[in-house]
């Protein structure tokens, strides 16, 4: 994809913006994840930037091949993750892990990684940047937006499957998608960790925050459930068809790991970030058993091109991998901010 002739202008408007800050193809910012910390988004913004590169994705108004993947050990993963938004003049590339074991192994996270942020006129990096708190709030932003559009407006009851660091950013602003939000029920397999995630979210959220003793007290009393956990190679469900009732909406950041392969067969409505991407993961194994009929993605219900939730009783399951568009919405955002207001280390190219 190329930049629309009638972009041209402003394109150079913005790079001349750029060099009153930084010396292009002499020097590059390299932002931490504590520098990244101190840009003022708001959820409000992340959420808004992320819906509108979901849109621009559906709509083929972006560059954005599939994730190249590597899996070097078992239920592990290196993403490459390029992508293109001319309109915001974004280019750049996401290079991302996920290590389940570190903790344990080294006492490292299991997610780590590095965004490089390209100047699209010369190729040259203007940054390079911590990518995992932007991988937390622009992912946990894809599920707010998809609860918009997907969820029973009337809906009391949310659920969190997995109490990580991504499920920590879930429960922290569910509530302003879910306005009659009353109670949130979290669980992980590892007890700790929510108890954790209460103790230190439910003083500052207005909802009462209940540990489920299992997934099946979760989802059974849950209108809406989400999940961050792992993407395990192989295929053991543990959330069972019965489980499920009609009406309910399903979120999922990981793929078909977690439920038993019915219940995709049997939702209503059964949406997708990427129609594109699903179908490469296939091919790595992430759906053994394949995966249901494709009703939309979740940036053509967000434009209003697909209708999203119609009736109570539907049971709709968005399936939200990540997409490098999102990254590259929020990454600009996070770019200008910190080059205007002095944040990172310069670094000479």
């Amino acid at each position: 994809m190329r930049l629309p002739k009638e972009l041209h202008q402003a394109a150079e408007q913005y790079r001349n913006w750029i060099l009153t800050y930084l010396k292009i193809g002499q020097e590059l910012i390299y932002l931490s994840q504590d520098a990244i910390k101190r840009v003022p988004l708001s959820p409000e913004e992340i959420r808004g930037l992320v819906e509108k590169s979901l849109i621009a994705y559906s709509e083929k108004k972006v560059d954005m091949p599939s994730k190249i993947a590597l899996h070097p050990l078992e239920d592990t993963f290196f993403h490459a993750m390029p992508a293109y938004v001319p309109e915001r003049f974004a280019a750049g590339i996401k290079w991302g892990s996920c290590f389940p074991q570190n903790q344990g192994r080294f006492g490292f996270p299991q997610a780590q990684g590095l965004i490089i942020f390209n100047d699209h006129l010369s190729g040259m990096p203007l940054a390079v940047m911590d990518c995992k708190y932007i991988t937390e709030i622009r992912t946990a932003a894809v599920t707010y937006t998809a609860i918009r559009y997907l969820a029973p407006k009337d809906a009391h009851t949310f659920g969190m499957i997995g109490c990580g660091v991504e499920g920590r950013q879930h429960v922290k602003n569910i509530a302003t998608v879910l306005p009659a939000l009353k109670t949130i029920y979290v669980y992980d397999i590892f007890e700790a960790a929510a108890d954790s995630l209460i103790a230190d979210l439910q003083p500052g959220i207005g909802v009462k925050i209940v540990k489920a003793a299992s997934y099946e007290e979760l989802v059974k009393n849950s209108a809406v459930i989400a999940s961050a956990t792992i993407a395990k190679e192989d295929y053991a469900p543990v959330i069972k068809d019965a489980w499920i009732s009609m009406g309910k909406t399903i979120l999922l950041c990981e793929g078909h790991t977690l439920y038993e392969d019915s219940i995709f067969k049997r939702a209503d409505k059964y949406i997708v970030d990427s129609r594109e991407q699903v179908e490469q993961f296939v091919q790595y194994g992430y759906y053994p058993f394949g995966h249901p009929p494709i009703y939309a993605e979740t940036g053509e219900v967000a434009a209003g091109t697909v209708r999203g939730r119609e009736h109570a009783d539907e049971l709709i399951i968005g399936n939200n991998f990540g997409m490098a568009v999102e990254d590259m919405f929020v990454v600009r955002a996070v770019f200008d901010y910190a080059l205007k207001n002095h944040l990172g280390v310069r670094l000479p190219l």
